[in-house]
């Protein structure tokens, strides 16, 4: 019996799975941290890992980056949470919406779910539609509308003209459903006709520009255009969801398309400095559909916990520390990353590819890179090699997303990229005979 195994013997009698989360969930049992410094995560049993998840791309900076732990420090003595406003939150407020030309006014929540949630709500007042269209195959969080067909297979996801608006969790009302209209990732055509039959219902467009979920596949230019100019066309709103991509940019991974500028984004993850955090930002007249001053308010808004000074502090000090010369610096150590991925799948001949952008890329039990989807659905025997080599992986010291997907911190250097590429093509030989 390991210390992990006990520890997880007490999770299993208080919680459903003996856990709060279930990506920390493997077999047999899940492994316990006992710290995180820099790049680098220790378990309770003494064993140190390159962390290539950064808690589900959360931790721009890695662990415990001394700056922030210094002013979180001097922030607890004088209180975590107060039923008054922080000087802190103005000062954030101002950094975040400085940093994109998209950013009118914004507020802050407590995670990305919330961040999604509170868009589509904004939307929907703003406008006065009650439907939302989405991409198929996309995570947007937990809220009944956003997660609709994240998790569609091939006998339940339809026509490829007509995507079926699918339920993740069971129970999930049919007026949900009905509610969100499924259109293809990466299909202009095929979507914006799906647009078109719906035209007059849709308050919002929730866009990822590079969902996870879907394989870590940029938006084509073609397609973000197509989708910006119907939402003009019908006075509908284009919500950008960048809650894992704005790393991707000094403003988001919306830079990468020029003209198209989302009414709303919603963000959280790595705007956190390591502690819960949601954000949503925009046009001046959408965000004010929450100004509590208004004669009418049209989304009233609140949360106890949003914009506490615990978080205020320590995403302030980690965006003002993500400028854009260390953004450029570690897009170009993901190009590195990419280049010796791609290099070790070549020496290791076998039908392996990678995706992604900025500081992110995952790794595809696939020879070519897919563009949609349904392209990138994950197959039994897929998933199955895809977990050798992350069991590999594991073994041999790196931490990665359970999609085979890593992400970056500015304290990694090359060396960690080296050991990278190195286990991989050591695991993906040893895995040749099963491709």
């Amino acid at each position: 019996m390991s210390k992990s195994s006990e520890l997880y013997e007490r999770g299993l009698k208080v919680m459903p799975g003996g856990c709060s989360r279930n990506t920390i969930l493997r077999k047999p049992h899940p492994l316990y941290v006992e710290k995180g410094e820099g790049c680098y995560v220790t378990d309770v049993e003494g064993i140190t890992r390159v962390d290539f998840a950064n808690n589900m791309c959360s931790l721009i900076h890695g662990h415990a980056h001394p700056a922030v732990v210094a002013a979180v420090s001097e922030q607890l003595a004088k209180g975590t949470a107060f039923t008054i406003g922080t000087e802190v939150e103005i000062d954030y407020a101002e950094h975040i919406v400085s940093r994109s030309k998209s950013f009118e006014k914004m507020r802050f929540v407590n995670s990305g779910t919330e961040a999604v949630m509170s868009c589509i709500k904004a939307a929907r007042a703003f406008t006065g539609k009650s439907k939302i269209a989405k991409a198929e195959g996309a995570y947007h969080g937990l809220y009944d509308y956003a997660e609709v067909s994240q998790t569609s297979k091939p006998e339940n996801w339809g026509d490829a003209d007509k995507p079926s608006s699918v339920p993740v969790a069971y129970g999930t009302p049919k007026a949900a459903l009905d509610d969100v209209i499924i259109i293809p990732f990466n299909e202009p055509d095929r979507a914006i006709k799906i647009l078109e039959e719906n035209a007059d219902d849709i308050a919002c467009v929730l866009l990822d520009v590079m969902p996870h979920r879907i394989g870590l596949i940029p938006a084509s230019d073609e397609f973000a255009r197509s989708i910006y100019n119907w939402t003009r066309k019908n006075k509908s709103l284009l919500v950008f969801d960048e809650v894992i991509t704005f790393r991707s940019n000094y403003g988001g991974a919306q830079e990468w398309y020029e003209g198209v500028l989302p009414d709303l984004t919603a963000m959280g993850k790595m705007i956190g400095g390591g502690f819960p955090v949601g954000a949503l930002a925009g046009r001046a007249d959408v965000m004010d559909v929450m100004d509590p001053l208004a004669s009418k308010v049209l989304f009233p808004h609140s949360g106890t916990f949003s914009a506490n000074p615990i978080t205020m502090t320590a995403g302030l000090v980690s965006m003002k520390l993500f400028d854009r010369n260390a953004v450029l610096k570690l897009n170009n150590l993901a190009d590195y990353a990419r280049d010796s991925l791609n290099e070790a799948i070549k020496i290791a001949d076998v039908p392996v590819c990678v995706t992604g952008e900025g500081s992110m890329f995952r790794i595809h039990m696939k020879e070519t890179a897919p563009v949609s989807y349904r392209d990138g659905y994950v197959t039994p025997a897929e998933a199955a090699l895809t977990k050798t080599l992350l069991d590999h992986l594991f073994d041999d010291g790196i931490m990665m997303i359970n999609t085979c997907t890593g992400v970056l911190s500015t304290v990694m250097k090359e060396k960690e990229i080296d050991r990278l590429a190195e286990a991989v093509l050591s695991g993906l030989k040893k895995m040749k005979n099963q491709f």
